[in-house]
């Protein structure tokens, strides 16, 4: 499989409320809009992938969904987001992986999982290490 592109897609209960949420609370930029101007679908950035939240769901989108995202600062988060009313489910705390972890919900339960990374964790380090060899000069 080639994978070109990707992104979540997102069928809340009330697509303008959850497009509230992601926008106006969370903060991710629009990608882009698509749709009838009286109900529209919107694609968010979310980092070096895509959130859609368009169209709508009968029901709950259930507990198995959860979106991972990467911020620089939970804790500033955690103040920012608890002041606008959004609920915690989890407070921030370091995972015994070594990351720093901070669940919410959109407003259709939907868990968000924000997520720091320590500068000293393995994933900020270069897993090729100085094992490369490096080009032959001259080249």
């Amino acid at each position: 499989m080639d994978v070109l592109s990707s992104r979540i897609l997102l069928r809340p209960a009330d697509p303008k409320r959850s497009q509230r949420f992601y926008r106006d609370v969370l903060g991710l930029a629009v990608y882009r809009e698509f749709g009838s101007a009286a109900d529209p679908g919107v694609v968010f950035f979310l980092g070096s992938g895509f959130l859609e939240v368009s169209g709508r769901s009968p029901g709950s989108p259930g507990q198995s969904l959860m979106i991972w995202v990467q911020v620089r600062d939970v804790d500033a988060e955690h103040a920012r987001l608890s002041a606008a009313g959004v609920p915690v489910t989890r407070e921030p705390r370091t995972e015994p992986w070594g990351l720093i972890e901070m669940w919410i919900e959109d407003p259709d339960g939907v868990r968000i999982v924000l997520v720091e990374i320590p500068a000293e964790h393995p994933l900020r380090r270069d897993p090729r290490g100085s094992s490369q060899p490096s080009p032959p000069h001259g080249e």
